[in-house]
């Protein structure tokens, strides 16, 4: 802890922590480190049901806009490139593709996935069907209905947004799952209605409200009429939600920003914010998917969208079986009952989301000049490429060092999550001091860097093996909250704050792996960024967010800065070699 808040504080700052920290490490910190001790030897996951209340359960805020995530679908580069009148052939083939995984699921036969040797956790994969988060007044739930065949009956049925309406169908018809023409037919039947009647009330906006508000307007609701808890459950037991949108992005290879900021904050009468996983279509054929953060991490949505592109691709796109339909039930709408009080609300809510979403700026482009092939080429780890990159070029911006979150996978440990690695250490920050000091060598550079990277890397294993410090430090203060215990003054310290502790880091990023997907979230705080980014073999596809109303950030040019800085980096390893 203490050699990363050092980039952060005065010499005199430094040695008043330091002894803050000494005094907590031989006093009331191993005091709780025992009482977390105790807590661990009734759990197998000590942290589990306290990271799901404190990272998401808790929070007041719209989750929807703060805290779920959205993904481009890269099938603009292959099968499906944005093309007016494809949105429902496209969705058909692509849900189609979707139930097939959940099959899998459900017959156990996804295959389990390893770091290296370690086997990882694969737990999160049961939530992406059939979830659902509950408001709370104080705190919100996750219901989960998903079962495997041993287990027993899971539901089968998908909900439909539309225009301010919701539908509802069984994706299995007498024991069969239903084919693209089959969903076709449901997918145009419910299109049709939308087009040529008026629009819904747009109820799932009020999805996207403040929590505590939702909980007592759901309530409401219920107590308006019980049909309307009947719909709502039929909601939350369903596989997962598709969103007919009638934007049409514009997207490119080159640049997914508007795919990835309309996937995240368009239209909030066709997304049902509080559902784990909803697939969003839009009316040019362009797809994107959106989530809620609290079940899982964006690698159990990867899993996922890796094996569905795989077939997609495999099948160019198209379907290849029968075009025979059954003789199936029509969708089934799910009319709420309404009043002014509630219309009035929606009303309401869709302006304070529209005021929200309008100050967020999202760029996603894709760096073209390299990818993961050169750097390892050069032997330098991709993601510590990447994050030193984004050190850079934040110093370069801002003229300081940004504390950053980055997200490590805790996934070989029983139902384990994520801890934080600290990018912005001692040794990058001497780094970009020497990058911009025209004076420097390029040796002195480069052995710097290489210092750098070394810690990146270390700091990386050490989070993944579970040896990381953030969701340590986490627990020790609960479980003295939990005691009634004073918070311990390590907590209160500006160094804690400074440094990214508490929710504070400017720089939120993660890895979305070496693949061809990406996504984001917004900035963790007001003044700070959302980075996130997908190494390829020949190129960086990097999503960053910013707040308009903050003067001080722009995630346009974070963005462009990072990308010269990657070039530059490169050069410079290059000069150094010759």
């Amino acid at each position: 802890f203490l050699f990363t808040v050092k980039p952060f504080l005065s010499k005199e700052e430094y040695r008043r922590t330091e002894d803050i920290v000494k005094k907590f490490e031989n006093g009331i910190g191993r005091e709780l480190h025992q009482k977390l001790l105790e807590r661990a030897k009734t759990r197998r996951n000590w942290l589990e049901d306290w990271w799901l209340n404190v990272a998401y359960l808790d929070l007041r805020i719209s989750t929807q806009i703060h805290s779920n995530m959205g993904g481009p679908c890269p099938f603009i580069e292959h099968c499906w490139p944005p093309k007016e009148g494809t949105q429902i052939e496209r969705a058909c083939v692509n849900i189609w593709h979707i139930l097939k995984y959940w099959d899998l699921l459900r017959k156990e036969k996804v295959a389990v996935q390893r770091s290296g040797t370690a086997v990882l956790d694969m737990n999160q994969l049961r939530m992406l069907f059939c979830t659902c988060r509950i408001p709370g007044v104080t705190r919100d739930s996750i219901v989960n209905y998903f079962k495997t065949e041993t287990e027993g009956e899971c539901p089968s049925h998908l909900i439909v947004l539309c225009r301010g309406r919701v539908f509802a169908f069984d994706a299995i018809h007498e024991g069969n799952m239903m084919t693209p023409p089959e969903i076709f037919r449901q997918l145009t039947y419910i299109q049709k209605r939308c087009h040529s009647e008026p629009d819904g009330p747009g109820l799932a906006a009020l999805t996207s409200s403040e929590r505590t508000k939702w909980a007592e307007l759901r309530e409401y609701l219920i107590d308006l009429d019980p049909k309307n808890l009947t719909f709502l459950e039929k909601i939350q037991r369903s596989l997962f939600v598709v969103c007919l949108d009638d934007s049409s992005p514009h997207a490119t290879p080159e640049d997914y920003s508007e795919i990835a900021r309309l996937g995240l904050t368009g239209d909030p009468t066709v997304r049902w914010g509080d559902k784990s996983y909803s697939q969003i279509f839009f009316s040019n054929g362009t797809s994107c998917a959106f989530c809620d953060h609290s079940p899982f991490d964006a690698i159990a949505l990867l899993s996922m969208s890796l094996c569905v592109e795989k077939n997609i691709i495999e099948n160019e796109g198209k379907w290849k079986g029968s075009d025979k339909v059954r003789d199936i039930p029509w969708p089934e709408e799910l009319v709420f009952t309404v009043d002014q009080k509630i219309i009035d609300e929606i009303g309401r809510t869709k302006e304070f989301y529209y005021k929200k979403v309008s100050d967020l700026q999202v760029v996603s482009y894709a760096f073209t000049s390299f990818g993961k092939t050169l750097m390892r080429q050069k032997k330098l780890h991709p993601d510590t490429f990447v994050q030193l990159a984004l050190q850079l070029a934040y110093y370069k911006c801002h003229g300081r060092p940004g504390c950053c979150y980055e997200t490590a996978t805790t996934r070989r440990f029983y139902h384990g999550r994520t801890e934080t690695i600290r990018s912005c250490t001692m040794e990058a920050v001497e780094w970009c001091k020497s990058m911009l000091d025209p004076s420097e060598s390029t040796y002195r550079r480069l052995q710097l860097m290489h210092k750098a990277f070394a810690k990146h890397n270390k700091m990386r294993k050490e989070c993944e093996n579970g040896k990381g410090f953030d969701r340590h430090l986490l627990g020790l203060l609960l479980i003295a909250q939990e005691q009634g215990l004073p918070v311990p003054e390590l907590y209160v310290d500006k160094a804690f704050t400074a440094s990214g502790g508490g929710g504070n880091f400017i720089l939120s990023t993660s890895l979305t792996g070496y693949t061809q997907f990406s996504g984001f979230v917004v900035p963790m705080v007001p003044h700070g960024y959302g980075f996130f980014y997908s190494i390829r073999e020949d190129r960086i596809v990097a999503t960053c967010s910013s707040w308009k109303s903050c003067p001080e950030t722009d995630a346009e040019v974070l963005c462009r800065t990072v990308f010269q800085c990657l070039q530059d980096m490169l050069q410079f390893t290059v000069a150094a070699q010759l």
